[in-house]
């Protein structure tokens, strides 16, 4: 297999990519962007994709997220979550930095370091945290931030260490693939879709929840992207813990093909988390949906009651 993923070499990007079970013993090529990743996957030109999807600082990679929903179809087929450490690699000391590079949810992630030590200094924005590294060596920029392998593979030496804001920092980055089959059910997976509802109707977005409170299955993220067809017309992106395979999230699905405008399956893949996940109640269990299922069946032909 062929990944391609968001480069240079010595992004975090790559170093998560090499936790990737499925990315074991493949070739992985590099590329500026994520919208140049996935139109490489969408036009069969690599196998799959590996792009960040979002951190615990800034939230949402919204190019990442904009991609999936709209444009040709694609699913994701897994997840890696990477904690990340940032440092201040240059070859001057803090003292005599006047500007600083980095991709800018590493800047977002570090800008109370930068505020308190290096106030005067000129920020500015490029595609990847190794990139930026790359042109300090090629005397652009003065430092950058970037994560400790990164700056030793630039040959930069570390001004500071561990400059994050926070200790607990986190990126979430997933593998995207042409639509295919889901992998099977690990018993810890997430189901990640694309709503879209009908903007002029009342309590639309509270019959979307609806459907999946009624079966038990828990929301890990909910979050609005506009569709760009005008003010007020968005588009859901949503994380529900559990997998198409389970009768509950099947009948959930069903139930949106009903009530919404339209909806885009984006994959169920196995949880790259350590936290169990949230057991349904009473009554919402798998079991509980065929048990009912085989009740409906018997009374439709005819049997007795039980």
């Amino acid at each position: 297999m062929e990944f391609a993923y968001l480069g240079p070499r010595g992004t975090f990007t790559e170093a998560a990519l090499r936790r990737l079970p499925a990315a074991k013993g493949a070739t992985a090529t590099p590329m500026a962007s994520q919208a140049e990743i996935l139109d490489a996957v969408r036009r069969g030109e690599v196998d799959a994709g590996f792009v960040p999807l979002e951190n615990s600082q800034e939230g949402t990679v919204t190019v990442t997220v904009d991609e999936l929903v709209g444009g040709d179809p694609l699913v994701i087929a897994g997840e890696v979550v990477l904690p990340v450490t940032f440092v201040l690699a240059s070859t001057k000391a803090p003292g005599a930095i006047g500007t600083v590079a980095s991709h800018p949810h590493a800047l977002a992630q570090t800008r109370g370091y930068l505020r308190r030590e290096l106030p005067d200094a000129v920020v500015h924005q490029a595609l990847s945290t190794a990139q930026a590294a790359q042109r300090v060596v090629d005397g652009e920029f003065d430092a950058c931030v970037c994560a400790p392998f990164t700056a030793e593979a630039a040959g930069l030496p570390v001004q500071a260490f561990d400059i994050g804001d926070s200790s607990s920092a986190e990126t979430r980055f997933v593998h995207v693939m042409r639509p295919a089959a889901p992998p099977e059910p690990s018993g810890n997976d997430i189901t990640s879709l694309a709503v879209y509802i009908d903007h002029d109707r009342v309590g639309a977005l509270l019959a979307v929840l609806t459907e999946f409170a009624i079966r038990g299955i828990n929301l890990t993220r909910i979050e609005s992207r506009p569709t760009g067809e005008g003010l007020g017309r968005y588009a859901f992106f949503l994380d529900c813990a559990g997998h198409l395979a389970d009768a509950r999230m099947g009948e959930a699905l069903m139930g949106l093909r009903r009530i919404c405008a339209d909806v885009r399956y984006l994959g169920s893949y196995p949880r790259d988390h350590s936290d169990r996940p949230v057991a349904p109640p009473q009554g919402l269990s798998d079991a509980d949906f065929a048990d009912a299922a085989a009740w409906l069946a018997e009374l439709r032909e005819g049997g007795a009651p039980r």
